[in-house]
């Protein structure tokens, strides 16, 4: 939901098909085992994929100040294939976009009536069937780079997060958020937790 959270979502997969929106980063191959956990106490998400090739994890967050989605992937172990699929439809998947190639860099920019979003990437994004499509391989100790940047479409494209930056800045907020919590008996970690979402 963009640009707040009780916002019309361009992301609603879960409220329909993958038609109504979504934003998939995944390996290609079969994926053996996933494990999910947040980063300490942080609403920093991995997702960590292991396959035959490797390990690679995924690092979901939302930037603390404007609010930007961050997706970055890690490798791990090996090297893993991996697929980047994003289909933007705002309006829970009513509307499409207008979506053009930024004139530097890898992204796009995508509008539909007073919205606009820009994604920018680590690798070349391209066109497929009203979706935006990836291939690319993430190697032991790499980070491929996504970020997601919501402003109104009558204004400049906004400016990029620095996606390792972010992540640790998020990191910490959640952090220093969540060690002012004077709790400290047998439910620590869940009742943090719970704060937190």
């Amino acid at each position: 939901c963009l640009p707040r959270f009780d916002s019309a979502a361009c992301f609603a997969a879960l409220l329909g098909s993958r038609q109504n929106g979504r934003w998939r980063i995944a390996p290609k191959g079969v994926v053996s085992r996933t494990t999910r956990q947040y980063l300490g106490d942080s609403l920093v998400l991995e997702t960590v994929f292991e396959t035959a090739d490797g390990a690679v994890a995924l690092i979901d967050f939302m930037t603390i100040e404007p609010s930007n989605v961050v997706r970055i992937v890690e490798g791990r172990r090996g090297a893993v294939a991996c697929q980047f699929e994003l289909v933007l439809r705002f309006d829970y998947g009513m509307s499409i976009p207008w979506v053009t190639r930024l004139r530097t860099g890898y992204g796009i920019r995508a509008v539909a009536g007073p919205d606009q979003v820009i994604v920018r990437a680590d690798v070349p994004l391209l066109a497929k069937d009203l979706t935006t499509v990836a291939d690319f391989t993430v190697n032991q100790g790499e980070r491929i780079r996504f970020s997601l940047t919501h402003a109104p479409s009558h204004l400049p494209l906004p400016d990029a997060p620095d996606p390792d930056s972010a992540l640790t800045e998020a990191e910490a907020h959640w952090n220093e958020w969540s060690d002012r919590s004077t709790y400290r008996g047998r439910w620590q970690a869940p009742v943090r937790r719970s704060l937190l979402t």
